[in-house]
């Protein structure tokens, strides 16, 4: 199925054609990990799960990276302030994200590189452009890459460096020049962290990791390093133009075939950042709504578009999810799958996903999908339950929701003690209904509906749910 993507760089869909097909290398900028990671963190990780996942249901073998930035100013200045070790800290909050993408439904990568695991190849990089005049060492021992030398500098982001200034640079009047950005930071003494290099003690810069992590673990000999390389919008400029320059200055190489960038997540109008002090932790959403709720929320606004978060869309997402699971829930338990029978829905499915992941179109695919099954339902259409099963295990597959349980999903927000009450009734029910005590059997359906709990009987006895 053809594929096209929205190219950053060419700012136009192209036609997607791999460097060495079937496998596409892909990278994508993951989290700093210094702080609980936000909504913002989750639409971009989703946006490329799912990217990931229409790749792969295309036939293409996905070698699929994102980073850990575990040395950083920011993780440097939370050491500090708290008193932990800057291990500590990395390692709890690269936990934390790993668990809360796992709750969304997002494939765990195949490589996840961390800086301080890549040092060798930072140093072997920063090397490569001291020898070649593209970078130098400040009088402070910092090291910069000379912006100016670079001539293909902005041909990336289409933003003229002579307007920008490098801002993450403390040191900036170490610099030649306001634009010049940082290779590496040497060691500045107490409450700073330092690494042994050929250059002295310090740390790299922000910008050369990814460069130095892409060229260890993915890289192909020739024009392009990568297939694809993504991240949040905010990422184009200053920082994938800085990677795009180290590499192509050290290797004469462009870094990426095709670039891909997803919008922000706003609150109140506002781009959601840790430093604008509006952050929703992705940890407090869970809380409320289940991580698959979320994904599909997140999911459903196309992936370049802003998302402005609201609770009131996020219901209304739901119950698009809740059909898919009613649905579910009439064909359970499962009677056997047969994908052959459903290939037109997934042929659809794929177009309208190979379209720059048109999300719009893809959902309204799978609604006449569901529709459609429950007439056949409705007709007591059986012979069609095996090719409705397979349908529910394509957009399982393809859109990473579906897989819970049908009765279980509709349980959800319920808590541990709640459950028990709900359960203990039900059992006083089924008691009053054996003694034909049908006047107390109403009263406990009455009482388990007051608390919001709506009860069915089935040939293979009472089930419940959360209205």
């Amino acid at each position: 199925m053809p594929i096209k993507i929205y190219d950053s760089v060419k700012k136009k869909k192209v036609d997607f054609i791999p460097l060495n097909p079937p496998e596409i290398r892909m990278y994508i900028c993951g989290p700093t990990v210094y702080d609980d990671s936000h909504l913002g963190h989750a639409r971009s990780a989703i946006v490329f799960d799912l990217w990931r996942r229409v790749l792969a249901e295309n036939g293409y073998k996905v070698l699929f990276a994102k980073n850990f930035t575990d040395i950083d100013d920011k993780i440097i200045n939370k050491s500090l302030q708290s008193g932990l070790s800057i291990e500590n800290i990395t390692q709890h909050y690269t936990q934390k994200y790993l668990e809360e993408m796992e709750a969304l439904g997002v494939i765990r990568a195949d490589i996840e590189p961390k800086a301080t695991q890549s040092l060798e190849s930072i140093f072997a990089m920063i090397q490569q452009l001291l020898q070649k005049g593209f970078a130098y060492r400040a009088a402070n021992d910092d090291i910069y890459l000379s912006v100016k030398k670079d001539l293909e500098y902005g041909s990336l982001s289409g933003r003229d460096a002579e307007l920008e200034t490098q801002s993450r640079i403390q040191d900036s009047q170490q610099k030649k020049d306001s634009k010049d950005f940082a290779l590496w930071k040497s060691y500045k003494g107490e409450g700073d962290i330092g690494y042994e290099s050929p250059f002295g003690k310090g740390r790299p810069g922000w910008h050369i990791e990814c460069s130095a992590m892409i060229k260890k673990h993915l890289a192909y000999a020739g024009e392009y390093a990568i297939d694809i390389h993504g991240g949040g919008a905010d990422l184009l400029f200053p920082h994938h133009e800085n990677e795009a320059s180290q590499t192509r200055c050290a290797d004469n190489q462009k870094i990426a075939k095709y670039w891909i960038h997803n919008g922000f997540v706003t609150i109140n109008g506002e781009k959601m950042a840790k430093s604008l002090g509006n952050s929703f932790f992705i940890k407090d959403a869970l809380k409320n709504y289940d991580g698959e709720i979320l994904r599909f929320y997140l999911l459903s606004t196309h992936y370049r578009i802003g998302l402005n978060f609201s609770e009131e869309d996020l219901l209304s997402s739901k119950k698009r999810l809740d059909k898919i699971y009613r649905l579910k829930k009439r064909i359970s338990p499962i009677q056997g799958i047969e994908e052959k029978g459903c290939s037109k829905f997934k042929a659809m499915l794929l177009e309208a996903l190979g379209d720059d992941l048109n999300i719009s179109k893809a959902l309204s695919v799978v609604d006449e999908f569901v529709s459609k099954a429950n007439e056949s339902l409705d007709n007591k259409q059986t012979k069609e339950i095996p090719a409705i099963t397979g349908g529910l295990a394509i957009i399982q597959r393809l859109l990473g929701i579906g897989g819970k349980d049908a009765f279980a999903y509709f349980q959800l927000g319920i808590s541990k003690d709640q459950r028990m009450v709900i359960e203990s009734l039900i059992r006083k029910r089924l008691e009053a209904k054996l003694q034909k005590d049908f006047k107390q059997a109403d009263a406990i359906r009455l009482e388990l509906s007051s608390m919001g709990i709506q009860i069915m009987d089935t040939p293979s006895g009472s089930v419940w749910e959360k209205i």
